[in-house]
């Protein structure tokens, strides 16, 4: 079993113990800790970029791309699921094409049927190029009767807060979950630029398959999607005075729920490129 659990993706950050499985010349890198915990992320090289590093859970911090499954928010169950919380194995590791690509599994199991009484199967694929990261998430139905969830990925980016702005959101329903998040406030995106003046956490319904993030710091990110249908900004502000001006979350999401039967399937896929 291989836990995926990291802090932000800064550029000081280093990890002696990981093997490396893979590098390209560009800022691209994967690494397996077998005794403790897997990497598989985006190394920050100054000068060109920062895509964020991937994480399967954030047990121990937050940061990368937690998995909120089979929940986003809150709900009947924990916070944001028990797909960020629990150990997934490696499945397939190998190259296409010159790039590495890693695939992890996450099983039912006594944990999530405590909360979540299903069995399913999800796979998680990441695909790394020299300036780019892809992902693909699979969802499918292994038990003998019909679940629902919902999901996102929870991707934070490092960036200069007071510098950092969305584009392509204009004319999404918004769900603003401040100052509530158990009855958020319905409106509508006006503006071609959504920055992070303060506290952020705003649901957008119908998102559009491809926003830009300036980071802050000299680069445009293009998050491009098939499958999920909204998207996510968030920012904590005061809530983590230590470190909210050195990261924001722009998160793919899947908020009204999918209905699987028995042997049905939900795929979801993410590209993240620095132009």
């Amino acid at each position: 079993m291989a836990m995926v659990s990291m802090a932000f993706s800064l550029p000081t950050l280093s990890y002696p113990k990981y093997r490396r499985v893979n590098r390209h010349s560009g800022m691209a890198h994967a690494s397996v800790n077998q005794e403790a915990a897997a990497s598989l992320g985006v190394k920050v090289t100054e000068g060109e970029g920062n895509l964020p590093k991937v994480v399967l859970t954030s047990a121990g911090g937050s940061g990368g791309l937690p998995h909120c499954f089979p929940q986003f928010g809150p709900g009947p169950i924990q916070q944001h699921g028990f797909g960020r919380n629990l150990d997934w194995s490696i499945l397939d590791s190998g190259n296409v094409e010159g790039n590495p690509v890693i695939t992890l599994e996450l099983k039912d199991g006594p944990y999530s049927r405590s909360m979540w009484d299903y069995s399913f199967q999800a796979l998680y694929k990441v695909i790394l190029n020299t300036k780019s990261l892809s992902t693909e998430l699979t969802i499918k139905n292994t038990d003998n009767k019909p679940f629902s969830f919902n999901t996102a990925l929870h991707s934070y980016f490092h960036a200069s807060v007071t510098g950092a702005s969305v584009r392509g959101l204009k004319g999404c329903k918004t769900l603003n979950k401040d100052p509530d998040p158990k009855n958020p406030l319905e409106g509508k995106e006006e503006r071609d630029v959504v920055t992070f003046p303060g506290f952020i956490d705003c649901i957008y319904l119908d998102a559009p398959n491809e926003l830009q993030l300036d980071n802050g710091l000299g680069d445009i990110i293009t998050i491009k999607n098939t499958n999920w249908t909204d998207a996510v900004l968030w920012n904590p502000y005061l809530q983590m005075e230590a470190c909210y001006k050195d990261f924001v979350c722009v998160e793919n999401a899947k908020i009204g729920n999918v209905q699987l039967e028995p042997e049905q399937s939900w795929t979801a896929t993410q590209h993240l490129s620095i132009g």
